[in-house]
């Protein structure tokens, strides 16, 4: 057996420069197999993949002789000793080859100098997120690779298979649902160095909405219907209600900070946000509600202690005060009975009345005067109760129209 060396005349080349130096650019062919996608960080804003990266390329210096056209497959023994592309996954942050128990590396040579060069990686590449319909996103992001030293003029990258060079295994992840994988190529221009190839690895996912329903959305739609139990407790107990509002309060700006403390600080609203803090507004407003209702009590009460400290006044003389006719606290009787100044009984159907000066209103006729706002606030002075009722009603339905668009516009 002739050594390995020996038989592929290592020694008799410089496979520090790459194959066909100062001829055309030499072409390598790349396809992938994804095996996992490990991690997703929305903090970080990037994902973990590992992945076959396998090359494809012809070397002339590495044909060899064989009587039975028989490959020979070498480990990275030998990969330290032969040119090999420069591949690099663009905007990656850590990368590692496996070691396992060996370095997880394959080299294949052909006798007609056909190399296939396979790697096993996993990295961590950024993704450019855009949380915008948080939770209810979907995510594009793409890992890329790209020659480091060698442009176009010297090394040219593509697809081996075209659509079918990016191949992947059933991937399973906690919170996301990949809906595509798709590969793509382009350009990329550098300034100092010129134009180089760039292969794409795209993926797009969607993300599980059941695990914030549970964790999120449910808690918080809770809190918004427990803070309307106050709307059905008598005003008159305060602890009850104070130490409610306050507890539903607290419990929403929980929620709020843990939510927040697993996203990143980017600078725009997401829809949680939306969702969270009008939610948060509800909660606030049924505590305000109250502190109304227990003010307007409180004036209500100071106003009766203070019209008992005034004379008390006829049905007349309350009438010429305000101006208002106190149907409540006139008492009618019958004119027939009021006795004159000489005690002599008068009817009023016995008195003469003019048509011309003093016709009869029309039959369904009734006269209306708009009362100024200031009666309207005395009426919710006098009647505060009738703020609960209506909260009852209203704080509900506007939820309901709040979910409706919100659903509908994220969803």
């Amino acid at each position: 057996m002739i050594k390995s060396e020996q038989l592929l005349r290592i020694k008799e080349h410089d496979f520090a420069i790459r194959p066909g130096f100062g001829g055309g650019a030499i072409p390598v062919g790349i396809d992938v197999q994804v095996e996992s996608i490990d991690s997703i960080s929305e903090v970080n804003m990037d994902f973990t993949m590992t992945l076959y990266l396998r090359h494809y390329w012809q070397d002339e210096r590495l044909a060899f002789a064989s009587g039975n056209n028989l490959s020979r497959t070498f480990d990275s023994r030998l990969v330290r000793k032969i040119w090999v592309p420069d591949v690099f996954f663009v905007h990656s942050k850590r990368s590692f080859i496996h070691d396992t128990t060996t370095e997880n590396i394959m080299l294949r040579v052909f006798p007609d100098g056909n190399i296939l060069y396979s790697v096993r990686i996993t990295v961590t590449a950024q993704c450019a997120m855009d949380f915008s319909s948080f939770p209810l996103d979907t995510q594009n992001c793409s890992l890329e690779l790209e020659s480091y030293a060698y442009s176009e003029n010297d090394l040219t990258l593509y697809w081996k298979n075209g659509n079918d060079s990016l191949r992947t295994e059933e991937i399973v992840l906690s919170q996301f649902f990949i809906e595509e994988f798709h590969s793509a190529s382009g350009m990329a221009y550098y300034s100092s160095t010129g134009w180089y190839n760039r292969l794409y690895i795209n993926f797009i996912m969607r993300r599980h909405i059941f695990f914030f329903m549970l964790q999120t959305y449910f808690p918080t739609m809770l809190m918004v219907l427990l803070s309307w139990v106050s709307f059905w407790i008598d005003r008159r107990a305060v602890p009850a209600r104070v130490s409610l509002g306050i507890t539903t309060v607290l419990t929403m700006s929980t929620i709020i900070t843990g939510v927040s403390a697993s996203m990143p600080q980017v600078s725009y609203v997401k829809a949680v946000d939306v969702y969270l803090w009008t939610s948060f507004l509800f909660v606030f407003l049924s505590v305000i509600e109250y502190a109304a209702v227990n003010y307007l009590a409180t004036v209500k009460e100071m106003k009766r202690r203070k019209e008992r400290k005034l004379p008390s006044f006829d049905a007349t003389q309350t009438m010429a005060f305000d101006g208002y006719y106190h149907e409540t606290d006139v008492e009618l009787t019958d004119f027939s009975s009021v006795p004159t100044d000489g005690g002599v009984s008068v009817d009023p159907s016995t008195f003469p009345t003019d048509p011309a000066t003093n016709p009869a209103p029309a039959a369904g006729t009734r006269l209306w005067r708009r009362r100024p706002l200031w009666d309207y606030i005395d009426f919710v002075i006098s009647n505060s109760y009738i703020i609960d009722s209506y909260s009852r009603i209203g704080f509900p339905l506007a939820y309901l129209v709040f979910n409706i668009i919100y659903w509908s516009v994220y969803s």
